[in-house]
């Protein structure tokens, strides 16, 4: 006789959502693994492992009264005290899961280990859905030399390729490290052929992390898009992602820094993806108070493509 999974294991319901776009296909796939209690972190990872997408995400009961759910965000090699994807699409997973299509805004706390992470959610019945956090941790700039050649040498780029106006590389964290990489233009962008082991030589650490690469440009692809960028991260079992919110949340500092962002606001639009086949749009809203970074918020939309229960 058949095995009967459903009496013989725990039955746990899981979701598929592409993140950062309003296309399925498109964008960064994205596990959400629901009723995630009684997981260990081993089993976790190997889960994560199992849906080997660039991060899968599992939703407990929070540990806090208010609170909407307590997250924990696995890539398929190690854990991360935060990113960005996951957190909007786990904010746009659990709003459609408990209110269905609806027309309605609603405001939750979601618990990283990073912390707290206030996100606002925009359900509409008859359009994808549209969420936005609040940096839980604003960008720092951390302290490292960069070497030209051997950055070209690991893009596999020249060396007068890497840099424009007064963007130089730099080293920035709002709770993952990455190393940012400004290129001369969409050409440069395109062209890279990264080599994973020269980027580990050179990359530094930061927290126990080896810094991803983050590359960027000015422009893009989508008229609206500000900035084109491109994201490697061998130190985390990925090589390139289609779309990063923990890379963009460290880039808000390096735009205030090389941009030297007045007060004000700021919008920014950033594409990331194009080369991968997935075009992402990533939302970035930056305030400026007093020279100095006051609010950042990340958004975008996500899309469920899939659906399932896991019997573990």
């Amino acid at each position: 006789m058949p095995l009967n999974l459903k009496e013989k294991f725990v039955a746990r319901p899981y979701a598929i959502y592409d993140v950062f776009t309003s296309e399925r296909l498109t964008g960064n796939p994205l596990a959400v693994v629901f009723e995630a209690d009684g997981l260990d972190d081993r089993k976790m990872q190997a889960i994560a492992a199992e849906f080997n997408l660039s991060e899968t995400v599992f939703v407990f009961q929070p540990t806090q009264p208010g609170h909407a759910a307590r997250l924990k965000i696995f890539t398929p090699g190690r854990e991360l005290p935060f990113a960005g994807h996951p957190t909007v699409g786990a904010a746009i997973a659990i709003a459609e899961r408990k209110n269905g299509a609806s027309n309605q805004d609603i405001v939750h706390v979601l618990e990283e280990n990073i912390g707290p992470v206030r996100c606002a959610v925009r359900l509409k019945a008859d359009a994808t859905t549209f969420a936005e956090f609040d940096l839980p941790r604003k960008s720092v700039r951390l302290d490292a030399h960069f070497d030209r050649q051997a950055l070209s040498d690991a893009l596999s780029l020249k060396s007068t390729q890497i840099g424009f106006e007064n963007h130089v590389p730099s080293f920035w964290s709002a709770g993952v490290p990455f190393v940012m990489v400004p290129l001369h233009d969409l050409a440069a962008v395109s062209a890279v052929d990264f080599d994973p082991v020269a980027w580990e030589q050179l990359a530094p650490l930061a927290d126990g992390i080896l810094a991803s690469a983050y590359l960027y440009c000015r422009g893009g692809v989508n008229h609206t898009a500000r900035f084109h960028a491109r994201m490697f991260a061998p130190g985390l079992r990925m090589m390139e992602d289609p779309a990063t919110g923990s890379a963009v949340a460290a880039f808000s500092g390096a735009i205030h820094h090389f941009d030297q962002l007045m007060d004000g606001h700021y919008p920014v639009l950033i594409e990331q993806g194009v080369e991968m086949g997935r075009p992402s749009l990533i939302h970035l809203h930056v305030d400026v108070h007093k020279g100095e970074i006051a609010t950042a918020r990340i958004g975008g939309e996500a899309v469920k493509i899939a659906g399932g229960e896991l019997y573990l």
